[in-house]
């Protein structure tokens, strides 16, 4: 995936992440190497207890790691501020999780404008790129439904569209399936990889469904502090 792309989206670069336990430490990372490149679809295979929450969470700066680098977009983050961590991750990482956490008192639009919002769009503008999305994800004549009159493959294309609607680089996405029946798992899952492709943007997807991790571009996993490929 590396040629003729001039930076991955997302490298993370001897990472260390340890935490208080008793008279010492748990290391959960110890140097994990991982680059991530536009375009490109990433499935992280992890039990529980490995390290795979802690992995998203340093990936996507809301944690520091205790060693070694996290570059978004090729620029190095473990100096930064809060306040510039803050930013960066505002305009160029997009969330996804198990549970979808959309705003229950507004609307599937009005859950997609707020980032925008937030980010210094104007109201028309912003408004206009959420029904863009939302429409591209099929939800064309559900615009106006809160979130507790749509279906969960419906509440999770919503936050879907959230993730990306200030177009970030990378995109990470926690078990995004994982409430999810077979056929509307697989029905989100095309969701994600149809945005993927058609907006260049990076992804790391934690996932235990081995079959859609099967149909993404590479899959690693979590062993001894360190990530791996799998074949």
């Amino acid at each position: 995936m590396s040629s003729g792309q001039t930076k991955p989206a997302l490298y993370l670069s001897q990472v260390e992440r340890r935490y208080p336990q008793g008279e010492g430490f748990l290391e959960v990372l110890r140097g994990a190497d991982l680059a991530i490149w536009p375009g490109e679809i990433v499935a992280l295979i992890a039990p529980s207890g490995t390290g795979k929450s802690t992995l998203l969470h340093v990936a996507g700066l809301l944690e520091k790691p205790d060693g070694g680098e996290v570059f978004v977009g090729g620029r190095p983050t473990a100096a930064m501020s809060d306040a510039e961590r803050t930013r960066l991750r505002r305009e160029e990482l997009g969330f996804v999780y198990q549970f979808h956490h959309l705003l229950p008192e507004f609307s599937a639009l009005e859950n997609v404008v707020l980032p925008q919002l937030i980010r210094g769009l104007r109201r028309d503008e912003a408004k206009e790129r959420a029904k863009q999305i939302l429409t591209f994800l099929g939800l064309g004549k559900r615009l106006d439904h809160r979130p507790g009159e749509l279906s969960g493959g419906e509440q999770q294309r919503v936050a879907i569209a959230r993730a990306v609607a200030n177009a970030p680089r990378l995109l990470l996405a926690d078990e995004p399936t994982g409430n999810l029946d077979p056929n509307t798992s697989d029905r989100v899952f095309q969701t994600l990889v149809s945005i993927v492709r058609a907006s260049k943007l990076a992804a790391l997807i934690a996932t235990h469904n081995l079959d859609l991790a099967a149909r993404m571009d590479r899959r690693v996993t979590i062993r001894d502090g360190r990530i791996v490929q799998l074949p």
